[in-house]
């Protein structure tokens, strides 16, 4: 491996090499990618919590303006996407435009934070199947059941382990696969958030957003800096380029499609939320459950739980994937050694 600082990769090299990759994925895969990888247990997190503490019923505006700022962002990964279809999403641009080095920091930065949010939202996944296990009275040994800790006597989160392991598995068995998996997941999530809108519609009280912005405009501004990492994730799309049919039309309308999909989820949820429940009591760790115990609707709650679980294994399958298309990119330009790039499942044709 040998870093050319200064060296700009050639997009024809690029289409060259990448066009082992198989084009099977559509707009709608696309989109079922990027809403798994934005729509996690944030969306039943974060519009209590913003509401309560910065913005006041007017959390719903702040989610507005954080996307507006996401589509200017999005536009760009979209056109340069739909322009060089290849894998590596922002580490292939940047070898292109500034040069390997740049290239090289881009790449790295984006993988750990790939598998940073994999490892986080596998602990996740982890404690809510815990709790969803342990009314059948299935309980795993303390050593194995959580995050590192000797002083409590935890060493090892086998649930977390054992969920990475397996989307990873389903991974290398192929994309036709998998994709069917995810779109069938990310519907199910989908189908549970709206049935919290409609249900909660129900329940909302007029007065509760009164006043609608408590803490002025300056709250939803405010409150928009924080939701905007609610969006984080539809970049993971553009991974994908190089295994998507007619990518100057689909790439931005799985990269744009994403984005509006998730600000009508999450206005949805915030403006039914804080309708619901007054917003001075939602500064709390779980506001949606609360709301819904509030106005008598336990059914519910567990219903939601049913869907963090199905959207945090969703976010993992993306998460993962992405990764493994960056360090194919990364392999593919002599960066980490070459294996990464013959070990790539299914990049020949096979549809």
């Amino acid at each position: 491996m040998k870093l050319h600082i200064f060296r700009k990769q050639k997009i024809t090299t690029y289409l060259g090499e990448d066009i082992n990759f198989s084009r099977t994925l559509t707009a709608f895969d696309l989109m079922a990618m990027g809403i798994g990888a934005v729509i996690g247990t944030g969306i039943f997190i974060l519009p209590g919590t913003v509401a309560a503490t910065t913005a006041g019923p007017g959390v719903s505006l702040s989610f507005l303006v954080a996307a507006v700022i996401c589509v200017l962002i999005g536009m760009c990964y979209a056109e340069f996407a739909s322009s060089i279809p290849v894998a590596g999403s922002a580490y292939s641009y940047g070898n292109i435009i500034y040069g390997e080095f740049i290239g090289w920091l881009m790449g790295w930065a984006l993988i750990l934070e790939y598998m940073l949010a994999v490892a986080t939202v596998a602990a996740g996944w982890s404690s809510y199947f815990t709790a969803f296990i342990k009314p059948f009275g299935i309980k795993l040994p303390k050593a194995v059941s959580g995050p590192f800790n000797p002083k409590q006597g935890v060493y090892f989160d086998l649930i977390a382990v054992v969920a990475i392991f397996l989307i990873a598995l389903l991974l290398a068995q192929g994309m036709k696969s998998s994709i069917k998996i995810n779109n069938t997941a990310v519907i199910i999530k989908i189908a549970i958030i709206l049935i919290f809108i409609f249900v909660g519609l129900n329940f909302i009280k007029p007065s509760n957003y009164h006043p609608f912005l408590p803490y002025k405009m300056a709250g939803v501004f405010k409150g928009a800096t924080t939701v905007f990492f609610a969006f984080l994730g539809f970049d993971v799309v553009s991974s994908s380029a190089a295994e998507v049919k007619k990518p100057q039309k689909n790439m931005p309308l799985g990269i744009i499609g994403t984005l509006a999909v998730a600000v009508i989820l999450y206005m949805g949820v915030s403006l039914v939320l804080t309708g619901m429940v007054n917003y001075t009591k939602l500064d709390i760790a779980n506001p949606v459950d609360f709301a819904l115990q509030y106005v008598h609707q336990d059914w519910l709650a567990e219903l939601l739980s049913l869907g963090a679980m199905v959207g945090m294994a969703s976010m993992m399958l993306t998460m993962i994937y992405s990764s493994s298309r960056l360090i194919y990119a990364m392999a593919r330009d002599g960066l980490l050694p070459h294996v990464f790039v013959k070990s790539m499942p299914n990049t020949i044709h096979h549809s």
